[in-house]
């Protein structure tokens, strides 16, 4: 009696798990079948692209909503710079930015539908129990071949290979020089991944990127303090002066007395003289005439410009923070040291009297070294040296008493035509000016504290008139 009670109480149970197997299966299936035909040939529900639901979309809604949302793309620009110069832009056109919406759409797609049925039955029991959601998530794609045409260019324009210091000593002057330059490569790498990580930073709110493109120094083999044994390391000052609107025979005598400094080595404690170096100016050794002062006038020299070359040394001196131990300025102002400069920056020699000397008081030799562009009509003197940390103050040009010029002079040439008139000489205002030079060693103690003072006398007209027929 008991184990046929035990028997019908188990076919009760199987009767009941049967029973609910079959409605819940009923259940699912009605389900299935509802959903089945509201789904029709779009996204399952529980389904989305980049957080965004796609229940019950066709594909092509799906893509239109995602390429809706991502048109910022096409108005992306992301601006290259370098040493913080624009060199270029790549837009999101020309990189082709999207996202691969259609791959994510097409697999979205897929769900409930499954060849494989085991998985379809579970996507489908998924969707209408709503256990989970099936999201997908879309990639950014680019072309990368304008970046890497970018990073060719790049390199082939901005890297440099290092120079090697050159530094031949003959005879008391350097006749071949060239100090050593560092090269400089592009990082290509960095900005190759600094890019790919700003694009996918572009957003609908981040349309407009900027990147620079780095760069490291390449070191020379040979440096210059290496190349030489007289402590010249760098560049330690320059000085400069315009010679423009010079006549043909001034602009000769420039660049002739300039190149005889060129290579002059100045040992360390001595004094240079702008007179013992330039030696003899004259006809014969190859001057050609052209206008000096002497005696209270302006005449036709042999030499007229070397005054260039002596106040661009000047310049130069005190640029370096040299102590000036003898300079004379010019009797009135001169209009070719006043292409570039306030008055009172200029030097005036003539040998053997008046010279232009400073001593070499810096830790090692100093080299000079001329450039010279014909072009601009520029004259550079460029010292070499070693740095001690010095610095140098150079005030502006003061100027006081201001003075016209004379009434112009009229003297009678025979040798000219009556009614010819031809003018010799020019005005110039006179003036007295003035310009504190300060040299400060790197402990703070005064090297070098001078007043540069220059009285420039008024200069009057010269005219020649014609007395001859």
């Amino acid at each position: 009696m008991g184990m046929f009670a035990n028997l019908q109480i188990k076919q009760k149970i199987m009767l009941v798990l049967a029973s609910f197997f079959l409605l819940l299966g009923v259940a699912i299936g009605t389900s299935w079948l509802y959903v089945s035909m509201a789904v029709g040939d779009t996204i399952y529900p529980m389904t989305t692209i980049d957080g965004i639901d796609m229940a019950h979309k066709t594909k092509q809604e799906a893509l239109d909503i995602l390429s809706a949302r991502d048109e910022y793309y096409h108005d992306a620009v992301i601006e290259v710079l370098y040493n913080e110069s624009i060199i270029a832009t790549l837009s999101g056109q020309e990189l082709g930015l999207e996202r691969d919406t259609q791959t994510k759409v097409d697999q979205a797609y897929t769900i409930g539908r499954s060849s494989h049925l085991p998985s379809q039955i579970a996507q489908q029991l998924n969707v209408i129990l709503k256990l989970r959601t099936f999201p997908f998530v879309t990639q950014l794609q680019y072309d990368k071949g304008p970046i890497e045409q970018l990073i060719g260019e790049t390199e082939e324009f901005y890297n440099r290979d290092a120079k090697n210091a050159l530094f031949t000593f003959e005879n008391g002057k350097v006749t071949s020089f060239k100090a050593d330059e560092p090269g400089v490569k592009i990082k290509s790498e960095v900005f190759r991944e600094a890019i790919q990580k700003n694009i996918q930073m572009i957003s609908d709110k981040n349309k407009h990127l900027s990147i620079t493109i780095d760069f490291e120094p390449v070191p020379p083999e040979v440096t210059l303090a290496e190349a030489n044994e007289l402590g010249i390391e760098e560049l330690i000052g320059e000085g400069r002066s315009d010679y423009s609107h010079s006549i043909p025979s001034r602009i000769h005598n420039v660049i002739l007395a300039a190149i005889q400094f060129d290579g002059v080595i100045i040992p360390k404690g001595e004094t240079f003289s702008f007179v013992k170096i330039i030696g003899d100016i004259s006809a014969s050794t190859g001057y050609q005439q052209a206008y000096i002062i002497k005696d209270g006038r302006t005449v036709l020299g042999d030499g007229g410009g070397v005054c260039q070359v002596s106040t661009t040394m000047f310049r130069a001196a005190i640029n370096t923070g040299l102590p000036i131990t003898e300079r004379h300025a010019h009797a009135y102002r001169v209009s070719y040291y006043e292409n570039d400069s306030e008055p009172g920056f200029d030097a005036t020699i003539f040998s053997p009297t008046v010279d232009l000397k400073f001593m070499n008081n810096t830790p090692g030799a100093i080299l000079i070294q001329m450039e010279i562009d014909k072009e601009k009509q520029l004259l550079v003197y460029k010292f070499y040296g070693k740095k001690d940390g010095r610095s140098i103050s150079i005030s502006p040009a003061t100027v006081w008493g201001s003075t016209p010029p004379p009434e112009a002079l009229y003297e009678d040439d025979p040798t000219l035509k009556t009614g010819v008139v031809k003018q010799v000489d020019y005005a110039a205002w006179g003036a007295k000016t003035k310009f504190e030079y300060k040299v400060t060693s790197s402990s703070g103690e005064v090297m070098e504290e001078k007043t540069f003072l220059s009285a420039f006398r008024p200069w009057q007209a010269v005219f020649l008139r014609g007395t001859g027929e």
